[in-house]
């Protein structure tokens, strides 16, 4: 449980190192998003589907 009464300049006085980017890992293997429309220019068939 966190003391309420000490100030948080007190709790941050003292930060870690910095992390270089190029020191980093990715930690997990990321894949491309499905695109959401499906290859479908969905703009161009909702005017053709509500024209006139």
């Amino acid at each position: 449980m966190t003391d309420q009464s000490s100030p948080a300049t007190s709790r941050y006085a003292a930060l870690p190192e910095p992390v270089r980017l190029e020191d980093t890992i990715a930690s997990v293997e990321t894949e491309a998003a499905p695109d959401p429309l499906m290859g479908r220019d969905t703009e161009t068939e909702f005017m053709l589907r509500n024209a006139g």
